[in-house]
């Protein structure tokens, strides 16, 4: 056996003949490798199988968890209270940043999930020749050089270069995006050939679908074509979300914001002359109540929320974030195969005795008509004989799994199958009637399959599917529309069959013909055939999904198109659902590789479908997007598309029809595979995001105020007005009580109409910033005011104190109803719409009675009781609050 010289870098397999591979690979095609060679390769090659990317370990990812501003706020907050030995308090927000760090932790493992699924798919037994003598063996212990045998329901266990192919078929959908089984063959290629053109090879983890097949194993493990894939998932970037982007940079200036009142505070009460014991305690105060301790519980519980809410809507999100980003999406780029299209192929225009016949519905359910010039039919004449033959030459049936119509099969022959039932003819009827008595396969020297037939009344037919050019080539009639045999216009029906294929129609020519009877077939009896007809299909798109592509289009989202399959089915399906004519034509993946990064960027802005597009070239489509700023969704179900999944703001996968590297790979899974929940889940999406921006709107007025009540009364040298322990208090409670009742506010009703949120736009707009602000002064002015109000009266500190504390909470409870709509009154959402947010008033009022007048809260926070008159006045400045906010918004809509 020659010695190898294998170069595992060597991507151009596919430009050598076998016999050179073979050579190169050192190994034997009529024999295989010997046992020990393989031994021996085995050991420097490794097992086929793919190695996980080494990770972070597990005590380190955790740890980073930590690493961000608004937990370094939270564990500054935890550590103050802790200080003051407030240790209940001090629990709940540790508390709040374990859990965060832990479910961040559960998140981080999704890229190791996905490579792990995708080493679970070489888990599979084949049969190796080694030795001269046929073994199965396990795919894991494949060495480059060996030869494997492949028959229908194989999994390809390695990337194999082909020497022997007998009509040989394989589905590659999972790597390349094709929706049509690939007919293969042993001929070497030129070296540019992109990866869905490389017939002469067979990839890891496709499927054998027909026909018989031999080829030498060019790589395994991580150099297949699927640990490519595997390494591009490692090395995707996990990209934060916007959300988590805004929040952080949010969370940074909050900080700085707060340390430098902080230190400010301090550095005044000393000028003063204070004693520095008594304002490190200011100081520490200030801190408490401008740290907004339910922020990130807030978050959390709103984006589940939204979880429930998508999953009622049929959409599982692996990741919390996930929720708002798609609110946010400006682009939602899909793969085309069972995510835009059914993935069942479908007739859809037959052309028989020169007339046109339209076939409607969609999928292998017999639902739906033929039509003439719009008017059902009954098959008659040339059409009935074109179903007919398009059953009777066809090895494909129909069956049930699990309560879906499945083909088992090649899928253009179920297609046909499905057409003759949409025309009426009973499938079994047929086959009794015209048993077949011998066969012709399909053969890619020919290029039809032929079949031969004995009607039970007598004779010999012959039925023939297949390329249109063969068919022509051996008929010399054809069928006029009542099935009289004519003189053959090859003209007229190749005109009809070009205008079938530019609108990305698959042509498959039928054609009859007389048998001697006793004779077995042979190609030398289709010399004179009669022409029936041409049967054009595609792989339609769900009907659901052009409403859906409408829907996203209405909301400002762009939406594209980035497939394997050819680049006129593409064209053909986008025009469908209605992404045509938005920008540039088709670009193929060949274009891609030839744009430099800049071209590419410029590209995407007016381009939509993107056609022969390899795994590499998908994430680099994703990857140019975002360079442009937009926020980017990713749908796909194959292995192909997980690397551009994971790299994507939000990857979402088909949870019914996807592969498992893809639902890893994914933040999103559609239960039911339909890009129409999509446009659901991006409505979901949007409230959660509204309702977010409603609580930071509503929650950061208390925590600028108290920090305000404190920094005005060390500049102004009086007595606090209220004290850290009471602070913690509101932040608490209000937080938990009030703000989170906005989580379960309902969806705007323009929130389909509106735009996607500028991806560069800070997560508060100058009006809202403007509100805070004005809310945060009339909360200090209210409750300091009051404060000295009670101070002036005689009431006792405590007094005082508690009637501070309360005017803050009764303002927060009333500003709550201003926040239930940004821009409108409550009454413009429905005053009772959400009851949750009555249930959090309710409890409210009970826990502030509870903080005002029972005894062990008056030892506890240094409250006191308070007269009616008291909270008359709070009630009063409370209300002023609320019609001061309602009279900006109507002040703002007057200007818009």
């Amino acid at each position: 056996m020659p010695e190898p010289t294998i170069n595992p870098q060597e991507k151009h397999w596919h430009r050598l003949p076998a016999s050179e591979v073979a050579k190169l690979l050192g190994s034997d095609l009529a024999h295989g490798l010997a046992p020990d060679e393989a031994r021996q390769r085995r050991e420097h090659f490794g097992l086929n199988q793919l190695t996980p990317k080494a990770g972070k370990p597990a005590w380190l990812r955790f740890l980073l968890q930590f690493h961000q501003p608004l937990i370094y706020v939270l564990i500054a907050s935890g550590t103050i209270t802790a200080f003051l030995q407030e240790w209940v308090d001090s629990g709940v927000i540790f508390g709040v940043v374990l859990v965060n760090a832990v479910i961040g932790y559960i998140q981080e493992s999704r890229a190791e999930d996905a490579i792990a699924a995708l080493a679970r798919m070489a888990a599979s037994a084949t049969i190796v020749l080694r030795g001269g003598i046929k073994q199965p063996l396990p795919a894991a212990e494949l060495v480059p050089g060996d030869v494997v045998l492949l028959v229908p329901g194989d999994k390809v266990p390695a990337d194999l270069r082909l020497f022997r192919a007998r009509e040989l078929m394989a589905d590659e959908s999972m790597l390349t995006g094709e929706s049509l089984p690939v007919q293969k063959h042993t001929a070497h290629l030129e070296r540019d050939a992109i990866l869905a053109e490389r017939i002469n090879m067979a990839y890891a983890g496709t499927l054998v679908t027909g026909g018989q097949g031999a080829g030498v194993v060019i790589a395994t493990g991580d150099q297949t074509e699927t640990g490519r894939i595997s390494r591009l998932i490692a090395h995707a970037t996990d990209l934060s979300t916007p959300l988590t982007r805004k929040i952080e940079h949010f969370s940074a200036v909050m900080l700085y914001v707060i340390l430098g009142l902080a230190v400010f505070t301090f550095a005044v009460g000393i000028w003063r002359g204070e004693p520095p014991v008594d304002m490190f305690m200011a100081a520490v105060a200030l801190a408490v109540g401008a740290i907004p301790e339910g922020l990130p519980a807030a978050i959390t519980i709103t984006l589940a929320i939204g979880v429930s809410r998508m999953a009622r809507r049929r959409a599982i999100i692996r990741k919390l974030p996930a929720v708002e980003t798609l609110g946010g999406a400006t682009v939602i780029c899909s793969d085309k195969t069972g995510t835009l299209t059914e993935n069942q192929m479908t007739v859809q225009e037959i052309y028989a005795g020169g007339e046109i016949f339209s076939v409607s519905g969609s999928g292998y359910a017999a639902h739906g008509k033929i039509r003439r010039d719009g008017e059902v039919v009954a098959p008659q004449g040339s059409l009935l004989a074109c179903l007919t033959a398009g059953v009777l030459c066809n090895d494909a049936m129909l069956v049930e799994r699990a309560g879906r119509r499945e083909i088992a099969g090649d899928p253009t022959e179920g297609a046909l199958l499905v057409a003759a039932e949409k025309g009426g003819l009973t499938l079994n009827e047929l086959h009794v009637a015209f048993p077949r008595r011998d066969e012709l396969p399909f053969d890619s020297r020919y290029q039809y399959m032929a079949t031969l037939h004995e009607p039970q009344g007598g004779g010999a037919v012959i039925y023939v599917k297949g390329a249109l050019e063969k068919i022509l080539d051996r008929a010399v009639f054809m069928l006029d529309p009542d099935g009289n045999v004519v003189a053959l216009d090859r003209a007229e029906i190749e005109l009809h069959a070009h205008a079938m294929a530019s609108r990305g129609l698959r042509v498959l020519a039928l054609a009859t013909g007389a048998a001697v009877d006793g004779q077995a077939l042979d190609h030398r009896h289709l010399g004179k055939l009669v022409f029936i007809g041409l049967q054009g299909m595609i792989d339609p798109p769900r009907p659901e999904a052009i409403a859906a592509v409408k829907a996203c289009h209405s909301a400002g989202i762009a939406v594209k198109m980035i497939t394997g399959d050819h680049a006129v089915t593409a064209a053909a399906i986008a025009r469908k659902l209605g992404l045509s004519g938005e920008g540039a034509p088709p670009l193929t993946g060949r274009q891609i590789d030839a744009l430099s990064d800049a071209e590419l960027r410029a590209t995407v802005r007016v381009t939509t479908v993107f056609a022969r597009v390899e795994p590499a070239q998908k994430l680099r489509l994703v990857e140019a997007l975002q360079a442009n700023g937009e926020i980017v969704a990713m749908t796909g179900d194959g292995v192909n598309d997980a690397p551009a999944l994971k790299q994507a703001d939000i990857g979402i996968a088909m949870g019914r029809g996807g592969t498992e590297v893809a639902k890893e790979a994914a933040a999103m899974l559609l239960t039911d595979d339909n890009f129409a929940s999509i446009e659901a889940a991006v409505e979901e999406g949007r409230g959660v995001f509204d309702n977010l921006i409603k609580f930071i709107t509503w929650t950061l007025p208390t925590n600028f105020g108290e920090g305000l009540v404190i920094l005005v009364a060390i500049v102004l040298g009086v007595t606090l007005p209220i004290t850290p322990l009471q602070i913690l208090w509101i932040n608490m409670t209000t937080a938990g009580v009030l703000g989170l009742m906005l989580a379960f506010e309902p969806i705007g009703k323009d929130v389909m109409r509106r735009p996607p949120r500028h991806p560069a736009a800070p997560i508060l707009s100058p009006a809202l910033m403007f509100r805070i602000t004005l809310v945060s002064v009339l909360l200090t002015g209210g409750a300091f005011g009051l404060f000295m109000w009670e101070m002036a009266a005689g009431e006792s500190l405590e007094q005082a104190r508690t009637v501070a504390v309360n005017l803050f909470v009764m303002g927060e409870l009333f500003y709550l109803f201003n926040c239930r709509s940004m821009t409108h009154s409550p009454f413009h959402v429905g005053f009772f719409s959400n009851p949750w947010l009555w249930g959090g008033v309710a409890m409210m009022i009970v826990l502030q009675l509870f903080f005002t007048y029972a005894p062990v809260m008056n030892h506890l926070f240094a409250s006191a009781p308070i007269g009616l008159d008291d909270w008359a006045r709070i009630i009063s400045v409370s209300l002023a609050i609320y019609f001061v906010v309602e009279a900006e918004k109507a002040w703002r809509r007057g200007k818009a």
